[in-house]
């Protein structure tokens, strides 16, 4: 079923990730999962970290994104994340090596003394949106 089209523009701190019409998109808010159509009620939200999904006429995207903000607009959706990766940026290894050492930090056994353990779970859930994206 082909929906009404909006504008989706997708910016991190090192490029425009992303630009283009859809009929919708989903991501992960401080307020839990949202899905947006066009015509969506004006919205100001926090970005979590976990996966997007892009709902184009002709198909679907996922990326990893990272922290940021999300402007709904009735006709657009602006999303300034902190980081925005597709499947093919993930080096998988690297993400379960990050997953590893985050566990550690929170577990207590990474032999660390003063650990920042907001960050430690950021980290976490990073590694684990990564992991998941390419699962």
């Amino acid at each position: 079923m082909a929906g009404k089209l909006f504008q989706l523009k997708i910016i991190s701190p090192d490029r425009v990730f992303y630009e283009g019409d859809v009929t919708m998109v989903e991501f992960t808010s401080s307020e839990g999962e949202m899905g947006v159509y066009a015509d969506h009620v004006p919205l100001t939200t926090i970005l979590m970290p976990g996966i997007m999904t892009i709902h184009e006429q002709d198909g679907i995207k996922k990326a990893a994104l990272h922290a940021g903000f999300v402007e709904i607009l009735q006709d657009k959706v602006n999303i300034l994340a902190e980081v925005a990766e597709w499947p093919e940026e993930i080096d998988i290894n690297r993400a379960n090596e990050a997953r590893i050492r985050a566990e550690r930090r929170l577990g207590g056994t990474s032999g660390e003394s003063n650990i920042d353990i907001l960050r430690a779970e950021l980290a976490l859930k990073r590694s684990l949106t990564r992991i998941k994206l390419l699962s």
